[in-house]
C-alpha cells in the first residue's frame, strides 16, 4: 500500500488503540468522528429497546420496524423483525426490507465487509478497506433464524432461507435456500390454474 499522509486525528484513534483501515479512515476529521460517536450511541439505544421484554406484545410487527426506520433502514409494511435481530449501525440506509417480509430471530444485517480483492501475501488486514453492499429483501420473504445476509445481497420475493444460514449470494424468487453458505436447494412450484392466487392480493393478511 502507497505511503500517504495520515490526519492527526486518525494518529490519535490508532494510539487510543482503534484499528481502523488507513485506506478508509487516514484522513479522517475530528468532526467526523465526534458526529459518528454521537450517532453510534443514539442508534445503538434505539437497537437496544427492539429488545425491551416490557414492549415484547407490540415489537414484532410495530415497534421493531419502526425502530429500524428510526435506524435508518428502509422497511416496508407489515413486516415482521425476531428478537436480537441486528442490522450495520453505521450503514443502516443500505438495508432494504420488502413489504411482509420476515426476518426472525438472531438474523444479522451486513453491509460492510473488507475488501480482499488486492489482499496479497505479507499485507496488514487490518489495513485493507471496506466494500460496502446494499441488501435487498423482497416481498414476503422468511429469513430463519440466526441467518447471516452479507452486503450486496438480493433476495427475490416469497423466497425462503433456512436457519443458520450464511447468504452470501443473491437467492431467486420464490426458491428455496439454506447452508454456509446458501445454496438454492429448491424451487417453490406454481400453484394449480385452478387454485390461483391473485398476485395483487397474495400478501394480504
Amino acid at each position: 500500500m502507497e505511503n500517504r499522509k495520515l490526519s492527526t486525528t486518525y494518529k490519535m484513534l490508532r494510539a487510543l488503540g482503534f484499528n481502523y483501515s488507513e485506506e478508509e479512515y487516514g484522513d479522517v476529521s475530528l468532526w467526523r468522528v465526534v458526529k459518528q460517536f454521537f450517532g453510534n450511541i443514539y442508534r445503538k439505544r434505539l437497537e437496544k429497546m427492539m429488545d425491551w421484554p416490557i414492549l415484547a406484545p407490540f415489537c414484532p410487527r410495530k415497534l421493531r420496524p419502526w425502530l429500524l426506520r428510526r435506524i435508518g433502514c428502509h422497511v416496508g409494511k407489515n413486516v415482521f423483525i425476531g428478537d436480537y435481530v441486528r442490522v450495520d449501525l453505521n450503514h443502516a440506509d443500505l438495508i432494504y426490507i420488502d413489504d411482509y417480509a420476515h426476518v426472525t430471530a438472531g438474523c444479522r444485517l451486513l453491509c460492510h465487509q473488507r475488501n480482499l480483492k488486492n489482499y496479497r501475501v505479507g499485507d496488514n488486514a487490518a489495513k485493507v478497506g471496506y466494500r460496502l453492499g446494499e441488501i435487498h429483501i423482497g416481498k414476503g420473504v422468511m429469513v430463519g433464524m440466526e441467518t447471516m445476509i452479507m452486503p450486496g445481497v438480493t433476495i427475490g420475493d416469497g423466497a425462503i432461507v433456512g436457519a443458520r444460514s450464511m447468504v452470501i449470494k443473491d437467492v431467486p424468487a420464490y426458491t428455496v435456500a439454506l447452508g454456509s453458505p446458501a445454496k438454492v436447494v429448491k424451487s417453490i412450484p406454481q400453484r394449480d390454474p385452478e387454485n390461483t392466487i391473485d398476485p395483487e392480493t397474495a400478501f394480504m393478511e
